[in-house]
């Protein structure tokens, strides 16, 4: 039988069921860009559709990572309208298929983290994140300096992606 050590920090408790303040009026990463005025080309923004966007991740796992978010800023899948559920899994599909098309991975992770403790790190605005791998795309760097390198500009793989995007 495998034996595991504990450490009993109860004190934690209010901490972990606390909740912190998350403001919608304060307005996500993902809001400010919308409404900044800036262009498309600025923000890379590589699709836009009628109740969602997607848009390269600034801090991106690998070359076209990408997410996809309703412009409406909701933290939950559960709050979303069917009419936003929809387009944001159709537009998730239209993702997966550019990155396929732009990028030829080996594979694609598509997932969320809703909420902080999932890892959500904008848990106020929800998102998609649609995120090519390759065979050994893990390499040393991330393993050992926690660094990803990345072989092209964020603004050359929106280019590519929006090329790629299914009409």
């Amino acid at each position: 039988m495998d034996t595991y050590e504990r450490l009993w920090n109860g004190w934690r408790a209010a901490y972990v069921g606390s909740t912190p303040d998350q403001s919608v009026e304060a307005g996500s990463v993902f809001s400010a860009i919308l409404q900044s005025g800036l262009s498309d080309d600025m923000t890379n923004i590589v699709h836009r559709g009628t109740l969602v966007f997607a848009i390269l991740n600034a801090f991106p796992y690998s070359t076209g990572h990408t997410l996809v978010v309703p412009y409406r800023q909701v933290a939950n899948l559960e709050d979303l309208t069917p009419a936003e559920t929809s387009e944001l899994w159709t537009t998730v599909t239209d993702a997966v298929r550019a990155v396929k098309a732009a990028y030829e991975p080996g594979g694609v992770n598509v997932g969320l983290n809703l909420g902080k403790p999932a890892g959500g790190s904008i848990s106020e605005h929800l998102h998609v994140h649609v995120v090519p791998r390759w065979v050994g795309d893990g390499n040393f760097m991330t393993a050992i300096a926690n660094t990803r390198t990345l072989p092209e500009a964020l603004s050359d793989t929106a280019a590519k992606l929006r090329a790629a995007w299914p009409r």
